[in-house]
This record gives structure tokens, C-alpha cells and sequence, in this order.
């Protein structure tokens, strides 16, 4: 039964005959805590450094997606992510438009360091109210960097739901009608 449920909720941990990949453990999951240094970058947790750059390269595109975190994606999930605005005019809607506004004003692409490090820029920093000690918390495919405070006071102001659990359990399984 746990392997039905594991197979079913995550089938991207498992290869086509079914064994588990050898690999688990890079994918970017869980959270850590981690440090800016004075010139605002931060190392990124070990285990996630070596998932990214194993599977991804180097290069990341750093962002705000809210202005509550900060987002880190590997270059090539990013690329991913927007290529809508390559297909035709879709850059002209306005909705596709402002997402690229907002994610591009002050995102940029960047690169893990010799030393494990990324620069985030300041108005990123001070967005997200990023200084310090910080949670750099892993969400399969890209990474989010939180202020601990605040992240603990959307967590506590917005509990899972029954209904949460229901919502997700219907992307979940396949073969469920959405």
C-alpha cells in the first residue's frame, strides 16, 4: 500500500520498471536555514547546491514572484516556466505581460559560485525582507528563500485544510477527473 501511494503522489521518483531512482536525494525538498553575507549572498545549503548543479548547471534566475520570498530557479526550468511569451503574440496578453513585468523588473539571472554562494540583489533583499539568518526551503524544481518570521506567520494564518487535502490529493492521483 505505501508503495501504491508513493508511486501514485510522486511518480517522478520512480524509473519506468518501477524501481525507486538511486538518486532521491536530488530533489529540492525540505528546508534549511542559512546566512547572507555582507555583500548580500547566500550559500545555498549543501544538499541543495549539489541537486541544482547536478541535474541543472550553475546558472539560476533569481526572482520575486510576491515580494514575500524570493525564488531561485535553475536556468532551464525557468526557461520552462516562460516560454509561453515565445509562442506567437502571447506577450501582448496582458496577464502573460504583467507576470513578465513583475518577474523581470527586478529578477535577473545569475550563478552559483566556486564557494556554493548567489548574489541577491538588494531590492530583492529588502522586498522579501531577506537580512540575516533566513529559511531557504526546497519545492521540487526551484528553491524560496523566506524571512523565518514571516514565513512562520503565513503558516500559522493559513493551516492546511481538509479541503487542501482533498484539492491536492485530486492533482495527485491519476485517472481523477479535476
Amino acid at each position: 500500500m505505501l508503495f501504491f501511494l508513493t508511486f501514485h503522489l510522486f511518480p517522478h521518483i520512480f524509473l519506468e520498471n518501477g524501481m525507486k531512482r538511486e538518486k532521491m536525494g536530488l530533489e529540492l525538498i525540505g528546508s534549511c536555514s542559512a546566512k547572507f553575507d555582507k555583500s548580500g549572498r547566500i550559500k545555498i545549503p549543501e544538499k541543495f547546491r549539489a541537486a541544482i548543479e547536478e541535474q541543472y548547471g550553475k546558472d539560476l534566475f533569481v526572482t520575486s514572484l510576491t515580494d514575500e520570498a524570493v525564488q531561485l530557479y535553475p536556468l532551464s526550468i525557468w526557461a520552462k516556466l516562460t516560454g509561453i511569451a515565445n509562442e506567437g503574440a502571447l506577450h501582448l496578453r496582458a496577464d502573460v505581460r504583467n507576470f513578465l513585468l513583475r518577474v523581470n523588473r527586478m529578477g535577473g539571472k545569475n550563478e552559483i559560485d566556486s564557494r556554493g554562494r548567489v548574489l541577491i540583489n538588494q531590492a530583492l533583499r529588502e522586498k522579501a525582507k531577506l537580512e540575516g539568518e533566513v529559511q531557504v526551503i526546497g519545492f521540487t524544481n526551484h528553491l524560496e528563500i523566506w524571512n523565518k518570521e514571516i514565513l512562520d506567520e503565513k503558516l500559522r494564518k493559513s493551516p492546511l485544510t481538509d479541503q487542501d487535502f482533498a484539492n491536492i490529493a485530486q492533482l495527485a492521483l491519476p485517472g481523477k477527473p479535476e
